[in-house]
C-alpha cells in the first residue's frame, strides 16, 4: 500500500490587465501544480488568459477558472450585492471564456474556484454559496470545485452533489473558525518565505495551523495556495517546495 503524502500547489495566476503587469506568472509556474486563471472580472484580460492557459499547457499545470466579482479596480476583494441569478450567469460567463481558450489551445479546465470576496462570502452567505454552486452545476463540466477546509460549504457542495477539492492557504493567517483574516490586518499576509513553508508543512504533513492568538487548528487539505500577487511569490514556492520534497512529499493536481 502507498502511503506516500501527495498535496497539490495552486497559485492564483494570470491577473494581469492591458500594460499593467501583477505578478511573475512565467517564473512561478513551474513550481506549482495548478493554475487559478483569472477570467477578466476581477483580473486578466483575453489576450493575459491565452497567454496563461497556452503557458500551464506546455508545463503540464492543471488550468482552473478563478471567477470573481465584476471589479476590477477593487481587485475582486470588495464584496458585492448580487442577486442569486447574477452570480449565476456571471460564474457560467466567465468559465466559459476561459474554457473557450483552453480549447482553443488544446487542453481542458480542471476545476473551478471563487476570487477573493466571492470565496470568503461564499463562506457565510447561503445566497451567494448558492448562487456558485448553481452556477457549476449548471454548466455540466463535472469540474471539482476548490473550497475552503474546514467550512459548512464544503458538505453543502458535496450534498448539492459536486465534486470538492479542500483548500488551504500556506501565506495567510487563519483565525480562530479557520477563515482567513483580512488582508489588511496586519500580519495577516505571510511576506517571509521560511514562515510559509513552516505553515505548508504543518498543514500537510501534520494536518495542524496556528491560528490567530496563537492556538492551534486540525485543518485537512488535498491543495494548498500560493498568491501569486504576494511580494514574495516566487521565494515562497520555493521554500515551500524544498520544505515539503525534504519531507518526502509528492507534488500531484487533482485526478480529472
Amino acid at each position: 500500500m502507498d502511503n506516500r503524502r501527495t498535496i497539490d500547489i495552486n497559485a492564483d495566476l494570470g491577473e494581469s490587465y492591458g500594460s499593467w503587469q501583477m505578478g511573475r506568472d512565467d517564473e512561478l509556474m513551474p513550481y506549482i501544480t495548478s493554475a487559478n486563471v483569472a477570467c477578466g472580472f476581477h483580473a486578466g484580460d483575453p489576450s493575459v488568459m491565452r497567454h496563461t492557459v497556452g503557458l500551464a499547457k506546455a508545463l503540464g499545470v492543471n488550468i482552473g477558472a478563478h471567477v470573481g466579482y465584476p471589479d476590477l479596480n477593487g481587485f475582486g476583494r470588495r464584496r458585492m450585492e448580487l442577486t442569486l441569478k447574477e452570480i449565476v450567469n456571471n460564474t457560467i460567463y466567465q468559465v466559459g471564456a476561459l474554457a473557450a481558450f483552453c480549447s482553443i489551445e488544446g487542453t481542458t479546465l480542471k476545476h473551478i474556484k471563487a476570487h477573493g470576496a466571492l470565496y470568503t462570502t461564499a463562506v457565510i452567505d447561503d445566497q451567494t454559496a448558492e448562487g456558485f454552486i448553481q452556477a457549476v452545476k449548471t454548466l455540466e463540466m463535472d469540474l471539482p470545485i476548490y473550497l475552503p477546509s474546514g467550512t459548512h460549504l464544503i458538505d453543502r457542495a458535496r450534498d448539492a452533489g459536486l465534486r470538492v477539492i479542500a483548500e488551504a492557504f500556506v501565506d495567510r493567517l487563519y483565525d480562530e473558525e479557520l477563515r482567513l483574516v483580512p488582508g489588511h490586518v496586519p500580519g495577516a499576509i505571510y511576506a517571509d518565505p521560511a514562515r510559509v513553508a513552516d505553515q505548508a508543512f504543518d498543514i500537510v504533513v501534520k494536518g495542524r495551523v496556528r491560528v490567530q492568538g496563537g492556538n492551534v487548528r486540525e485543518i485537512s487539505a488535498e491543495t494548498i495556495c500560493l498568491h501569486g500577487d504576494n511580494p514574495t511569490a516566487l521565494q515562497n514556492a520555493e521554500a515551500v517546495r524544498k520544505r515539503l520534497l525534504e519531507a518526502k512529499v509528492e507534488f500531484k493536481a487533482p485526478r480529472p
